[in-house]
């Protein structure tokens, strides 16, 4: 089937290429996966699924019935709503190697929210989201759970999200934007807001909200770039706002960027340890 400049179903423009039938249509279902995942445990309708992928009704329906069939997706009987399945994470078994980020950066995070009381999160960018894979709590009487682990987001909404943009080139950082605007719009945000917020964290190095998501609390986040030096994740430490003084902001900065240069060195290290292995066999 011919797709000559067409909107794949997340919205992102791709070049003219030729897809078999097949091939198309498993990227919309793996798109609907992915939709599905961002929803976690409330789900989303049929006509939800249906705008966010950029489908048909009826288009929508056959996937989905397809992945219900396989176990994949499931539908809730009381409200119709479309989940994950049980059929993922009993898949994800399979994959027994951990993630070499959160082997590396869990001591790093457990250390700088011990340091600061305050939670901390780790977050890696997945596609055209970020998806929040660790968090951490502090001593501090009142913790902000600004989202859980396993939560995902579109790549701008949050402070981590931005931190994370300002280590690609700005034209990058347009196209995701454009290609997430539908869905960074829900949030109130303007991608043109964004724009301006990661031109800022790139020139300073780190980024700050001192109102985030969740009312009440700031955010410092600042980036951690993978072994080859792209973009990968970012740590953040989200106190309540009044513990946002400009000197404990500084201090917060100072310590997570000693932790992000560490955490990189211990990335390149670790690939070029996993490199020598595979040049012996």
């Amino acid at each position: 089937m011919a797709a000559h400049g067409r909107r794949d179903p997340i919205g992102a423009d791709t070049a003219s290429v030729e897809l078999p039938g097949g091939t198309q249509s498993i990227q919309r279902a793996v798109a609907v996966l992915r939709i599905l995942a961002t929803a976690r445990d409330t789900g989303l309708r049929l006509t939800e699924i249906s705008m966010q992928a950029e489908l048909t009704r009826p288009t929508t329906h056959r996937i989905l019935s397809v992945l219900v069939g396989e176990g994949i997706v499931e539908q809730r009987p009381g409200t119709r709503r479309y989940v994950v399945g049980e059929q993922i994470p009993l898949l994800a078994l399979s994959h027994r190697t951990r993630d070499p980020l959160l082997e590396i950066v869990g001591p790093h995070l457990r250390a700088a929210v011990g340091e600061f009381g305050d939670t901390g999160f780790l977050t890696r960018r997945t596609g055209l989201d970020t998806i929040c894979v660790a968090r951490q709590l502090g001593t501090y009487p009142i913790q902000v759970l600004a989202w859980d682990v396993g939560e995902r987001r579109p790549l701008g909404v949050t402070n981590a999200g931005v931190a994370i943009l300002s280590g690609m080139q700005t034209d990058m950082v347009r196209g995701i934007l454009a290609r997430n605007r539908p869905r960074i719009s829900r949030y109130g945000l303007s991608t043109d807001a964004i724009l301006r917020e990661v031109a800022v964290a790139r020139a300073k190095g780190f980024a700050a909200r001192t109102t985030s998501l969740t009312p009440g609390s700031g955010a410092i986040s600042v980036m951690i770039r993978s072994s080859s030096g792209a973009a990968h994740g970012a740590l953040t430490i989200t106190p309540i706002s009044r513990r946002l003084s400009p000197k404990r902001t500084e201090e917060i900065i100072a310590r997570l960027r000693t932790h992000a240069v560490t955490i990189e060195l211990a990335l390149r290290k670790a690939a070029a340890a996993r490199a020598a292995r595979r040049s012996q066999l």
